[in-house]
């Protein structure tokens, strides 16, 4: 029993395998490409407007709110506890989508859906907290790959149960909180971490001195409990505050880099774009079918726009490119791309058009968010690139939450979806636009420094070698 209990602290083996399992039915929920289809439907009866307008932007808020404690309260409370109250919220989500009436029970399931993703950082930063430095990679690839496959297989089980078996949108329903029960409970088989990446430096260090202090009787007048809890407390106090302090030090250090202010800027404006456009897309798609009695395939189109977009990522990874001088080109190029998709998207009376836009779209953005990550990745450590992750991440859903209080939630524009798209469109034409204009001044002010270079290299290579008269 003792060895098992080794394995399970020390080995990597076994948590990976726990965390990817854990990751592989979180993210198979078959019922989410066919939500806004089944909350229109006669199951929950509610309008196109109610959906888009009331309850989708809930999750942005929730997002935006909770993002920076829960990145707080995750690396503090050592990452488990995060991981399970993630695989709650999804249960407690699809669990009100399954039996909550009206539009006060949707709100408060895309409000626990909020919780949920905000809690992402949990898993994508707990494997690092329990396996040494050489297995970081490989665990990596692992966990991220688990949760692709995951997402892909339920999309694609969607789609054959709808397709062949005509299957119900509400017992998709049943079939991915089945999924995510299983995934909350297989939460709870994860190690806790002895240690953490910034606020426990000295958790192990404090137990040894607490474990060593000789046991004196309470009575004897010479220690007593209390004192040794308020010495653990002021120790705690003091490994919080330091990893504040630290949290800003390296914060200032990252972003004082001008090579990659520029692909964190991408991050967080793409993101922001990205977002909106994949929360607003079955609305839009409900509005394009060309009939009642049309067969959806919005599960197909989202895994086979998943496969591609890891294709074009795994392809970006092994190409050979010169980024520091045509990466900003290279980013506002493909903004341009995403941007034509999106206006194609809401000019588009042809669903398959609108369903081929999108994959253009979610696969030209999955490129450039491998690009930023490696650029940003292969120049900091582990910790400090969570904390680009996380900063980056929190002012895309701030911007997020400023386009969708001005697009959707301002009265006095009452855009239709249609016309939201077209906004997305145009912000995205501001990003392309952006990023060419620096990309090209950038590719021309390196060519000149080289240029001028080698002028000056063939003026002192023509002095040296001229022989006095």
């Amino acid at each position: 029993m003792n060895c098992w209990n080794n394995l399970q602290i020390s080995g990597w083996a076994y948590p990976t395998l726990v965390l990817c399992v854990y990751g592989f039915f979180t993210m198979m929920r078959p019922g989410e490409p066919f939500l806004t289809p089944y909350l229109i439907g006669p199951s929950k009866n509610l309008t196109i407007q109610q959906v888009s307008r009331q309850v989708y932007p809930v999750w942005t808020y929730t997002n935006f709110l909770l993002l920076i404690p829960i990145f707080l309260m995750t690396d503090y409370l050592r990452y488990k506890p995060v991981i399970v109250l993630q695989g709650l919220g999804y249960v407690v989500c699809w669990l009100l989508l399954l039996f909550g009436p009206g539009v006060e029970a949707a709100q408060f399931a895309v409000f626990s859906y909020g919780i949920a993703t905000a809690s992402e950082v949990g898993y994508f930063s707990y494997i690092y907290s329990v396996v040494s430095l050489e297995h970081y990679q490989k665990v990596t690839s692992y966990c991220r790959s688990t949760t692709l496959v995951g997402y892909a297989v339920g999309s694609v089980l969607g789609q054959l149960l709808v397709s062949l078996g005509n299957v119900s949108f509400y017992c998709l329903n049943v079939i991915t909180v089945i999924s995510l029960a299983i995934a909350f409970f297989i939460s709870f088989l994860l190690p806790m971490p002895q240690r953490s990446l910034l606020f426990h430096e000295n958790h192990l260090a404090t137990n040894h001195s607490i474990d060593i202090v000789p046991a004196v009787p309470l009575d004897s007048g010479n220690v007593s409990s209390s004192c040794i809890i308020s010495d653990e407390r002021k120790r705690d106090r003091s490994s919080f505050l330091n990893g504040i302090y630290q949290l800003w030090v390296d914060c200032k250090e990252c972003y004082s880099s001008t090579k990659l202010i520029p692909f964190s800027l991408w991050w967080a404006m793409g993101t922001c774009g990205y977002f909106q456009v994949i929360s607003y897309v079955q609305v839009l798609w409900s509005l394009k079918q060309p009939s009642k009695n049309f067969t959806i395939y919005n599960g197909g189109v989202d895994a086979f726009a998943t496969f591609s977009g890891a294709a074009a990522s795994l392809a970006v990874g092994h190409i050979s490119f010169s980024w520091s001088i045509w990466g900003e080109l290279m980013l506002g190029l493909f903004s341009a791309v995403s941007a034509g998709a999106v206006y194609l998207m809401d000019l588009t009376a042809d669903i398959w058009v609108c369903y081929t836009c999108y994959v253009v779209f979610k696969s030209s953005y999955m490129q450039l968010i491998t690009i930023c990550t490696f650029q940003i990745a292969k120049t900091l450590s582990k910790e400090r690139y969570a904390l680009m992750f996380g900063i980056n991440t929190f002012v895309a859903v701030t911007l997020q939450s400023i386009l969708t209080a001005i697009v959707i939630n301002t009265k006095s524009l009452h855009l239709t979806i249609t016309s939201q798209y077209f906004v997305y469109g145009t912000y995205f034409a501001a990003v392309a636009l952006v990023f060419l204009t620096r990309g090209i001044y950038s590719v021309f002010y390196v060519k000149c420094r080289m240029a001028e270079e080698n002028i000056t290299g063939d003026t002192i290579s023509q002095r040296n070698t001229t022989i006095p008269g």
